[in-house]
């Protein structure tokens, strides 16, 4: 008897860190459209807000891998549109804590993608990574503050640009050149009538 005791709890000392590994306690988005981060947090239970998102963004096959794997080494063959970004804290336990990045492309076509970068650190190992997908995605974002529709492509640059060309130093700069440039017409029509005389 004590020796299955024994090797029960050699066994339980045995287990690797990602075992016991916790989920993320904080989960900050940020992305076009948003005038502020998202920001979900919570306890490490079923069906809280923070357990809602990483399930459905796929951070637990992302980070610590799983068998058989949901996770996809390849990005999608389909319209992603706009790319948002979540970082995680993972606690690890005497106030340190993990923090790990997620792509994140909530309106893509067919449900929301994300994209766990590999080999970013977490307790003793590193992401395992990939692509995941999850009609749920959206949805939770929404209801954190995520537009319903994507943002939409702003034509400020086109604009702007031609503003900054007519802008008043640009304008004096410009009027200069065409004064330099009269100067010298001028200057060579003398030129040539006192040659020809």
């Amino acid at each position: 008897m004590k020796r299955l005791i024994f090797l029960l709890v050699l066994g339980a000392l045995a287990l690797p860190a990602t075992a016991l590994a916790k989920g993320p306690s904080d989960a900050r988005i940020t992305g076009p459209g948003l005038s502020k981060a998202i920001t979900i947090s919570g306890s490490e239970s079923e069906g809280t807000p923070i357990m809602n998102l990483a399930e459905a963004a796929g951070f637990f096959p992302g980070a610590f891998g799983q068998s058989p794997s949901p996770m996809s080494p390849a990005p999608p063959k389909t319209s992603l549109g706009p790319k948002y970004s979540i970082e995680y804290v993972v606690p690890a336990g005497n106030s340190a804590s993990n923090k790990i990045h997620q792509d994140l492309y909530p309106y893509a076509k067919n449900g929301g993608w994300t994209h766990m970068p590999a080999g970013q650190p977490i307790f003793d190992m590193t992401t395992h990574g990939g692509w995941f997908h999850d009609t749920r995605l959206k949805g939770i974002l929404v209801a954190h503050g995520l537009p319903k529709s994507p943002p939409v492509a702003s034509t400020s640059t086109t604009s702007s640009s031609s503003a900054g060309f007519f802008s008043t130093g640009k304008i004096g700069a410009f009027a200069l050149v065409l004064f330099g440039i009269g100067a010298a017409a001028v200057f060579t029509r003398r030129h040539l009538r006192g040659t020809a005389t």
